[in-house]
C-alpha cells in the first residue's frame, strides 16, 4: 500500500486551507476570490469534519473566538454585506453548518437536491411521501405565498409562533436549507436583538439555478463535488467523505470507484499514524 507524505499534504493544506505564513485573507474581495478557489467552504471551522473556512483564513487555525471585537470577526460582517448580493451561495448545507459554495459550484448541488423544476409543487410530493415535516411545509408556503421574510415575520406567517413551536421552527429552517429550497438573503433589525435573517426561496432569489442543475446527472455532481472537496484537503478517508456529504454507502463507493478507473484520484492509499485507507489526488503523492 502506498503512503502519502505527511509533509507533502500538510504543506499542501497550508496552501489551499489559506495558512501560509503572512498570507491572511484581509479583504472581502479576497473572502469571494478564495471561496471561487476552493468551490466551498465553512464559514466557522466545524470539529472533526475537515474543510477550509473562511475564520481560519482570516484568523488562523484557531478556535473561533468568543469576543466579538476579536479582528477574526471582521468574517462576520463581510458574510452580512453579501447575503442578497449574488457573489457566492450562503446557508446551513453542510453537517447543518453555515456554508458558503461558489456560484459555480452552486448547481452540483442543487442538483443533488428533492428539486426537480417545480418549486410550486416539488415541495408538495415530498410532504405527501412523508419526507418534509408539517412546519417545514408551513415555512416554505409562508415564503411562496409572500415573497421574503425576516425570522420574526416568518414564524407568524408559518403559525409556529409559541415557545413549544421553536425548535420545530429552527429544524425547519435547516431542512429547507439543507435541501436548497430557502435561504438567507438579508438581515433585518427585527426581533429583541434587533438582528435576524431575511429568507427568500431559492428560485425566487437564483432564478437560473434550475436550468443550470437541470442537465447535471447525479453521477456527475457527486463525482464533481468529491473532486473539489479533495483538491481542497489533498487526500481523505472513505469515512471522511461520508461525513461530509452523508450520502448512501453505495452512491458514494460508485463515485470513488468511477473516478479512480478515470485516473483522477487514487485510492488504496495510507498517510503515517492515521487509520485507514486514503483517497488522494495527483497533486500529494
Amino acid at each position: 500500500m502506498s503512503e502519502i507524505s505527511t509533509q507533502k499534504l500538510s504543506a499542501y493544506r497550508s496552501q489551499t486551507f489559506h495558512l501560509s505564513p503572512g498570507k491572511p485573507i484581509t479583504t472581502k474581495g479576497e473572502a469571494i476570490q478564495f471561496v471561487n478557489q476552493r468551490g466551498f467552504i465553512f464559514f466557522w471551522p466545524i470539529k472533526d469534519v475537515l474543510l477550509p473556512s473562511l475564520w481560519v483564513a482570516v484568523a488562523g487555525d484557531r478556535p473561533v473566538a468568543d469576543a466579538h471585537d476579536d479582528p477574526g470577526h471582521v468574517t462576520w460582517g463581510w458574510k452580512d454585506s453579501l447575503l442578497g448580493a449574488r457573489r457566492w451561495y450562503y446557508a446551513k448545507v453542510l453537517r447543518k453548518r453555515a456554508t458558503i459554495i461558489s456560484m459555480e459550484t452552486t448547481p452540483y448541488f442543487y442538483a443533488l437536491s428533492n428539486n426537480f423544476g417545480s418549486p410550486e409543487e416539488d415541495y408538495l410530493i415530498e410532504y405527501l411521501q412523508g419526507q418534509m415535516t408539517q412546519e417545514a411545509k408551513a415555512v416554505y408556503e409562508a415564503l411562496l405565498q409572500e415573497g421574503p421574510l425576516d425570522t420574526i415575520a416568518l414564524r407568524r406567517a408559518a403559525h409556529l409562533t409559541s415557545r413549544e413551536n421553536e425548535s420545530r421552527f429552527n429544524r425547519a429552517l435547516v431542512y429547507l436549507q439543507e435541501d436548497f429550497k430557502i435561504l438567507p438573503v438579508g438581515i433585518s433589525q427585527a426581533g429583541g436583538w434587533r438582528y435576524a435573517f431575511i429568507y427568500d426561496l431559492v428560485p425566487n432569489h437564483y432564478p437560473d439555478l434550475i436550468e443550470q442543475a437541470r442537465n447535471i446527472q447525479e453521477s456527475e455532481a457527486r463525482e464533481k463535488l468529491i473532486l473539489v472537496y479533495l483538491a481542497s484537503v489533498g487526500a481523505a478517508r472513505l469515512a471522511d467523505l461520508r461525513k461530509l456529504f452523508r450520502w448512501d454507502n453505495p452512491q458514494l463507493l460508485n463515485t470513488i470507484k468511477s473516478l479512480e478507473r478515470s485516473s483522477q484520484i487514487t485510492g488504496g492509499l495510507k498517510v503515517a499514524e492515521q487509520t485507514g485507507e486514503w483517497i488522494a489526488i495527483p497533486e500529494v503523492l
